[in-house]
């Protein structure tokens, strides 16, 4: 059995900090609707 696990909220801050490098060594935090946060 294959079982995969996807860090999506990791996955957008990178994103965002590629697209705006005055964003490397900031805190980011990814905000959802009522599924969680990650910081």
């Amino acid at each position: 059995m294959l079982r995969a696990l996807a860090d999506c909220n990791n996955f957008y801050a990178s994103c965002e900090r590629a697209l705006d490098p005055s964003l490397i060594g900031v805190p980011i935090v990814v905000l959802s609707n009522n599924d969680g946060c990650v910081v």
